[in-house]
């Protein structure tokens, strides 16, 4: 059997083949770590815009106006990227998604989503799938912390 086809199938080994899985996966992360970096600086170039414009507005209607729910559900749109950073993070340095993270992570986007929601727009069916996920996550929540400090 020629040296080219055993280095081939020795690649293909438990171990060699976890090994070379482990490196792929590093590699995702990083990539997604300096994607999610880029996503934070654009969405804080956005924050910035939309207060400049927001700041430019007459004082006499209030500064912020109508676009108070947007700086807002862009401040937490930081957060919500900054903490999936950190989900990242964690992962390459522990190889573990970190549960309780990923649920306050989603507690935050729906709690971003019901500041931002337009009332007169919306539907009382999607208002109630709303509460509903709030519900959930904050069960699930309360469940993994509790079991976390036993």
């Amino acid at each position: 059997m020629p040296i080219w086809v055993r280095r081939f199938t020795r690649e293909f080994e438990d171990n060699a083949f976890l090994k070379r899985l482990g490196q792929f996966e590093g590699v995702v992360s990083k990539v997604l770590s300096l994607a999610m970096v880029g996503v934070i600086l654009v969405i804080i170039i956005d924050l910035f815009i939309v207060l400049a414009a927001a700041l430019r507005v007459s004082p006499e209607n209030g500064f912020f106006g109508a676009t108070l729910s947007q700086v807002f559900g862009l401040f937490l749109s930081v957060l919500i990227a900054l903490e999936i950073l950190e989900n990242i993070t964690a992962y390459l340095k522990k190889h573990v998604v970190q549960v309780e993270l990923v649920i306050a992570t989603a507690l935050t986007a729906v709690g971003r989503k019901l500041v931002i929601v337009d009332l007169e727009k919306v539907t009382g069916t999607s208002l109630i799938g709303l509460a509903v996920a709030v519900f959930a996550l904050s069960i699930s929540y309360w469940i993994i912390r509790t079991s976390h400090r036993s």
